[in-house]
């Protein structure tokens, strides 16, 4: 590499995570409003994949190379013009989704970037998606929190809880999941949560969980049921288990439709976290500095091994993150 070049792990086409490749790019150079940064953790995740796959062929059609990477930690290393809001040298953290993904992104302040599984990557500098990473944050964890820890509160703020209320979490056993599993029990809520070995099932146990059942086996009369896992053809199964009145909430895009529930005395909920103020990157720094946030990390690669790392992430189904230091 040169002083103007960089490790990226890039898509250089469509398929499985086998045809990823660790590439050398030219460093992205911001422009206004922008920030170039200098990654230090990045995280391997679903909606990575899904994009390589083809999963979003429908709203957009990648151009390649396309570089993989949502979140991350890392130092400023050049502000563009116009910015304040952040200087060379600070410490940052947060969540941006890959400018080709700007559909999916929020509409009025875009969190986008060049892609964070890379040495650099250029962010838009005005967004709650990113903010200043707290001393008492590492960088490991700062970067495995933002979209789980986010994607949590969302999800918290729109089930509403109350104390007693069964809930059923389909999809446990995701970083989201075994994110969510310690706040629903400070909530006061009964807890099944899915899980497929006894690994996950201890796991879920020793988070607060109060019972797992299995994919195909969901028990009945649940007050709420949190999708992290299943499309539309999976949610009648999910819906039958809720009592008359219930509330189903899913986070798996694209959103359903009460008609895939097939019942209609069932409230119907999407949850889609972009990183607004409400469970950005600072709410999710303040909850996780004040002990309510915490997101396991159940591996670690350099970004050499990048493709080693997706490709575990997608075939092992670690219990956590997957980290990728820079």
């Amino acid at each position: 590499m040169t002083a103007n070049t960089m490790r990226a792990l890039v898509a250089t086409g469509y398929g499985d995570p086998e045809q990823l490749t660790i590439a050398e790019l030219p460093v992205p150079r911001p422009g206004p409003g922008q920030i170039l940064v200098k990654i230090a953790a990045s995280t391997i995740n679903p909606t990575d994949l899904r994009v390589v796959a083809g999963g979003f062929r429908d709203l957009v059609e990648l151009q390649f190379p396309y570089t993989l990477g949502n979140e991350f930690a890392g130092t400023v290393t050049e502000a563009g013009p116009g910015v304040t809001r952040f200087r060379v040298g600070e410490e940052i953290f947060g969540m941006a989704l890959p400018r080709q993904l700007r559909l999916a992104a929020d509409p009025v302040r875009p969190s986008l970037s060049t892609g964070a599984l890379a040495d650099y990557a250029v962010f838009e500098a005005d967004t709650p998606a990113l903010d200043h990473r707290p001393a008492a944050l590492g960088a490991e964890q700062a970067a495995s929190l933002p979209i789980a820890g986010g994607t949590t509160l969302a999800l918290m703020d729109t089930a509403k809880i109350h104390p007693g209320e069964s809930v059923l979490v389909i999809g446990a056993t995701g970083a989201v999941g075994l994110t969510l599993i310690p706040v629903l029990t400070t909530a006061g809520a009964e807890i099944t949560a899915t899980a497929r070995t006894t690994e996950a099932t201890d796991l879920l146990h020793s988070l607060g969980a109060h019972h797992t059942v299995g994919y195909d086996d969901y028990p009945t009369g649940f007050d709420v049921v949190l999708n992290l896992a299943l499309f539309a053809d999976g949610l009648p199964a999910a819906a039958r288990s809720l009592r008359p009145g219930g509330r189903l909430i899913s986070i798996i895009f694209p959103p359903p439709e009460p008609r895939h529930l097939e019942r209609d005395d069932v409230e119907l909920a999407f949850v889609m976290h972009t990183g607004d103020e409400a469970n950005g990157a600072r709410a999710v720094a303040e909850a996780a500095t004040a002990g309510r946030l915490s997101t396991p990390i159940a591996r670690r690669y350099s970004l050499d091994d990048g493709v080693e790392a997706a490709i575990d992430y997608a075939r092992l189904h670690p219990l956590g993150k997957i980290v990728v230091t820079v």
